[in-house]
């Protein structure tokens, strides 16, 4: 059977372990999970970092996406967290944040980093990018407010996120200076050849709408600081390696 006969559920799959229907994890995908699984792992190629700032600093936010049988993985075990938890939401919330509600404590938010408000972890499903960028996911108990005309960050809560990066992150990686986001952006990078960039996801990106969070990458950082900053977490995908 030439690779184009076979059926997208069994793409990226050793003929041996074909399933002889498509499993129903993957039944009714929208189009753009669809075309992605039915991809062959060997026809992907892996962001680079310049491609990765690329792609953030021009809102291309689509063009972030998992290598994948990564992808046909992260969607097998979605489906089994909704089965087992409700939600892949309640999953994050009990086990992953291991928050008993989403009560701000801090009226004031991003006042302190060690605040019980904030908390930051890998990217459980890192996407398809350069190995040696580190993903992480800052996770707030309190509002990243949208500008109702632009549908992007307000102003006054990128400039929140700014501060926060500056100072929580920015310490892992050589620092030159620094270049303002564009306007209308919710992403912002770092240096001359940046080493750090944040990003607030569309919300038609989103895998979890009820828990604000938004995304910063590193490039090589110290291994150390990342130990720090995530207090040891390990990323789903690779504990279930």
């Amino acid at each position: 059977m030439a690779e184009t006969d076979i059926p997208y559920w069994r793409v990226n799959v050793p003929k041996e372990q074909w399933p002889a229907e498509c499993p129903e994890f993957l039944l009714d995908l929208n189009e753009r999970d669809r075309l992605l699984v039915n991809r062959h792992d060997k026809d992907y190629q892996r962001l680079t970092w310049p491609e990765v700032k690329q792609a953030i600093e021009q809102n291309q936010l689509d063009r972030l996406v998992r290598v994948p049988s990564d992808h046909r993985r992260y969607l097998e075990y979605n489906a089994k967290l909704k089965k087992k938890h409700g939600s892949v939401m309640n999953f994050v919330l009990q086990e992953r944040l291991k928050w008993a509600d989403l009560e701000q404590k801090d009226p004031a938010p991003f006042r302190d980093p060690a605040t019980a408000d904030i908390k930051t972890l890998y990217n459980d499903w890192p996407y398809g990018i350069d190995e040696r960028i580190v993903h992480l996911v800052v996770w707030t108990k309190f509002d990243l407010p949208d500008d109702p005309d632009t549908k992007v960050l307000t102003k006054e809560m990128r400039g929140e996120i700014d501060e926060y990066v500056d100072k929580t992150f920015c310490q892992a990686v050589p620092k030159e200076n620094v270049s303002r986001p564009k306007v209308g952006s919710s992403s912002r990078s770092i240096s001359d050849q940046p080493k750090v960039i944040w990003f607030k996801n569309w919300k038609a990106l989103k895998s979890i709408h009820s828990v604000e969070h938004f995304h910063v990458m590193l490039f090589d950082p110290d291994p150390a600081f990342i130990e720090q900053a995530t207090n040891g977490d390990i990323p789903l995908s690779r504990s279930l390696q």
